[in-house]
């Protein structure tokens, strides 16, 4: 005698992985949750896809009227899905629309152009007027040999420059490395690796044990200059400077040299340059030094003091653009603020 199996599929096994699914999708609250929800009860191990895949296993005479309930629960669940999207993709849409709203009765912002800094200009203008005199500019490294720094520009062990006060010394002290305290042993690498003559000058950072205050800072940067020919005087020093001293503070400009002592020049001078447009009025300020080179620097770049003589000079950056645009505190220059630098024009 033939018994048949009960079918799996019922009314309510159907009814109830519909109702469960309607309420997932009906939950859904954006794409991410209805795409969850969609494989959870549309894909292929949903109920109703488990459902669906038991009709091949009923007899002939079931499977049309199961075929038929999943069929139209199926068909619901679809139907329930397009809607969802639907809803969601207008929700979104209206959500992204206020997010990038432009209040168009608002002031606008304001996006204010870097530019480069007045001492990079500085010594960038100061370095043409060389190069269109027909000198060289001179680099070197910011950490020194002590040799290069003091040694072969004729300072004595016991100079109060050398003191830690004055000099950052890097450790081991057994290296003899200093952060380069002026830009002079630019002077000396340029002796040793040049032929003469030699007519170079050299702009870069140099480092003292300052405080940072109105008038000093612990970086800063130099200008200094060296010319090593036949037959240089104080002459061509003077006409040097003053063509600088014109080119920095305008045609009236003039310097004046006074008698002073530099370990690597011999005579030394320390110059002052008349400021015809000086606010306040014109008037005389301290600028910087220079001098002949001394025998003993000539000849520690191997070159004969009796055959060949030479100028040297050096003026701080910082103390030219103080001079020039009547500066009171050198921190606005290292503090970074973009105002400081709209005072100059904004030049990129």
């Amino acid at each position: 005698m033939f018994v048949s199996t009960p079918s799996p599929i019922t009314e309510q096994a159907v009814a109830e992985a519909l109702a469960t699914a309607l309420a997932a999708i009906g939950a859904a609250a954006d794409s991410s949750a209805l795409k969850a929800a969609r494989a959870a009860h549309a894909g292929e191990a949903s109920p109703l896809a488990v459902l669906n895949g038991a009709i091949r296993d009923l007899p002939g005479d079931q499977k049309a009227a199961a075929g038929k309930l999943v069929g139209q629960a199926r068909a619901q669940l679809n139907q329930a899905l397009a809607e969802a999207d639907a809803r969601i993709l207008v929700a979104e849409e209206e959500a992204r629309l206020v997010a990038e709203a432009v209040d168009v009765t608002a002031v606008a912002s304001r996006w204010n152009r870097g530019a480069r800094h007045p001492l990079s200009l500085l010594m960038e203008q100061m370095s043409d007027l060389f190069v269109a005199m027909g000198w060289e500019i001179g680099e070197g490294p910011e950490l020194e040999h002590e040799w290069f720094n003091f040694d072969a520009l004729n300072f004595d062990e016991d100079h109060p420059a050398r003191a830690m006060q004055d000099t950052f010394f890097v450790e081991p002290a057994e290296r003899h490395l200093v952060m380069r305290t002026h830009t002079s042993p630019v002077q000396i690498r340029s002796l040793l690796s040049r032929p003469l003559p030699v007519y170079v000058a050299a702009v870069g950072r140099v480092y003292r044990t300052d405080e940072l205050d109105a008038t000093h800072t612990p970086v800063f940067h130099q200008i200094e200059g060296i010319a090593i020919d036949k037959g240089l005087t104080m002459a061509h020093l003077r006409g040097t400077l003053e063509h600088l001293a014109r080119a920095m503070f305008g045609e009236g400009a003039q310097i004046r040299l006074r008698p002073n002592y530099f370990p690597f020049t011999e005579p030394s001078a320390e110059m002052d340059v008349w400021q015809p447009n000086a606010k306040g009025g014109a008037r005389w300020v301290e600028w910087g030094g220079c001098g002949m080179v001394n025998p003993n620097v000539l000849r520690s770049a191997g070159i004969d003091p009796d055959e060949y003589q030479g100028f040297a000079f050096g003026m701080g950056i910082e103390r030219t653009l103080q001079f020039r645009n009547e500066m009171n505190d050198m921190r606005d220059m290292v503090e970074g603020d973009v105002r400081f630098s709209q005072q100059f024009g904004m030049v990129v």
